[in-house]
């Protein structure tokens, strides 16, 4: 979860300039408030993380389908270093193992970029965890909602969750700039190394391996399974939650991100009542929308402004009746879409706008002729009782204690980038916008063992499905390795766990993910 959307990326600073000389003197000031602040935040976030690894620990019980499971879980902190030996970061991580020989370690992290992955360590599948209402707010503290998950994967797997350097309690070392670590390859490194310095000081070498990452997450993940597999560590898995690999479609003038995002928006509007003659069927129903999107709007939209206005009216027709829109507003878009149009637009005549990581979630703006909504109601929603119930959990169990600030994000201040170039894979080049299905494409051709498994919130805006299967489905495998890939899908959002009956039913297909490929 997290800035998941290239526009939520660019931090744009616009000075109203009276002239030339002013303007020098404005941008003059602004960089040394910049500066001023990056060095302040240095000075009291960055330099106070241990180099010296530590830990607390707990002992836990959890119930898994009626079998009781003893864990152990663990607050730490991981020291990374560079070729040279020379420590590059201190890297925060909540773990909780099981005994057993040869368990599988599955490695958990949101995204961001520059996201803490306190969300899928407080949602997912931890042996306590947020017991959310599906889809409300949730309520204010005290916060009775945290309990002992019945939907915990203990019984199947260890599970470690990391922060990102920059995130958490994740920080540089050793005047190690932060900026060191913001970058799709600079990211990739770091986690590579936290990894592999995880199961080296655990001795994990030998059980089986799986990375878990959700939204940027997942860009992180295709990424990454290739270079740990480059580096020797030979992974069983990889579980992609609400994923985005190729951000090169969000350009002007790309018509991919419309098509992408269509059965998304089809299925929004079904849940809430806006298609005439409603099918019960979800599936069936994005089914042919799908068929839809990739066949007669594909070839609508590739015609540009040479398409005939009785087609444009023909497919505006279509789409109103798989959107819930007008025909006169879907032509005056052109046929072309946008999310946040999309979601100002559905529920405008009953005044509510839509969740973007949820299109079930609801808000109301102060002004509803505007054309995007004015916040996202499912990021609104739950956040505190997230925020909350981690650091409870961290302060009164783990008994975790620093001076270090938990920070939810890596961007401190106006000015913060992130490096979307890629080096992908044979390619000899640096990709200026990242796209690494290659990459996983690489790793799965390489260790024709690896699985990958690709999960999905049928209302989430932020990473649409459709667009997550055109992905992945372009990778070139040979047909002897497709069924190594699997897709799952979801009633909820970019955050399906939000859900308690699809956290429940993603549980499960996990477990058969993991005893498959235990054999």
């Amino acid at each position: 979860m997290r800035f998941t959307a290239v526009s939520a990326i660019a931090l744009t600073v616009c000075l109203g300039m009276a002239g030339p000389v002013n303007a020098d003197q404005a941008g003059a000031s602004a960089a040394k408030v910049h500066a001023e602040k990056a060095a302040k935040d240095v000075a009291d976030n960055w330099a106070k993380a241990p180099i010296v690894e530590q830990d607390t620990h707990y002992a836990g019980k959890a119930t898994v389908d009626g079998h009781k499971v003893e864990y152990t879980a663990t607050a730490g902190t991981l020291t990374i270093r560079d070729d040279e030996g020379k420590p590059e970061a201190s890297v925060f991580y909540t773990a909780y193992t099981a005994k057993g020989e040869h368990r599988p370690v599955t490695f958990f992290y949101n995204g961001g970029p520059g996201s803490a992955s306190l969300w899928l360590r407080m949602g997912s599948f931890a042996p306590e965890a947020v017991m959310t209402k599906d889809p409300t707010t949730g309520g204010p503290a005290p916060f009775g909602s945290i309990k002992a998950n019945p939907d915990t994967l203990i019984g199947s797997t260890d599970m470690v969750f990391i922060d990102a350097v920059g995130t958490g309690y994740s920080r540089p070392l050793s005047g190690t700039k932060p900026e060191h670590f913001y970058g799709v390859d600079q990211d990739i490194d770091a986690f590579k190394r936290a990894i592999k310095r995880y199961i080296t000081k655990n001795k994990r070498w030998n059980d089986p391996k799986y990375i878990f990452g959700e939204s940027y997450g997942t860009t992180r993940s295709a990424g990454l399974v290739n270079a740990l597999e480059d580096d020797g560590v030979q992974m069983n898995g990889v579980i992609l939650l609400s994923s985005i690999l190729n951000y090169g479609i969000y350009q002007p003038g790309f018509d991919n991100a419309y098509i992408g995002y269509l059965p998304t928006y089809a299925a929004t509007a079904w849940y809430h009542d806006k298609i005439k003659n409603k099918p019960a069927d979800l599936k069936a129903f994005v089914d042919k929308v799908r068929a839809f999107a990739n066949g007669p709007y594909r070839l609508a939209l590739a015609k540009g402004d040479d398409i005939s206005d009785a087609e444009a009216d023909k497919i505006a027709g279509e789409l109103s009746a798989y959107t819930g829109l007008s025909t006169a507003y879907l032509k005056r878009t052109k046929l072309r879409i946008d999310p946040s149009r999309f979601r100002k637009e559905l529920m405008r005549d009953e005044g509510e706008t839509l969740g973007r990581f949820d299109g079930r979630y609801m808000g109301v703006d102060v002004d509803n002729a505007g054309e995007s909504p004015e916040y996202d109601p499912s990021d609104t929603g739950i956040s505190g009782t997230y925020v909350s119930g981690f650091m409870d959990r961290l302060t009164s169990k783990f008994g975790y204690k620093t001076d270090l600030k938990y920070r939810l994000s890596a961007r401190p201040y106006k000015g913060w980038t992130w490096d979307f170039g890629h080096m992908a894979p044979n390619s000899g080049w640096k990709q200026k916008m990242v796209d690494v299905a290659l990459d996983l494409s690489k790793a799965m051709r390489t260790n024709p063992h690896l699985k990958v498994m690709s999960l999905n919130g049928y209302f989430d805006m932020a990473t649409p499905f459709f667009v997550t299967e055109l992905d992945l489905k372009h990778m070139g495998l040979p047909k002897k390795l497709q069924d190594n890939l699997s897709f799952h899908y979801y009633h909820a959002g970019h955050m399906v766990y939000l859900n308690p009956e699809a956290r429940h039913q993603m549980r499960l297909d996990l477990q058969a993910f993991y005893k498959a490929n235990a054999k």
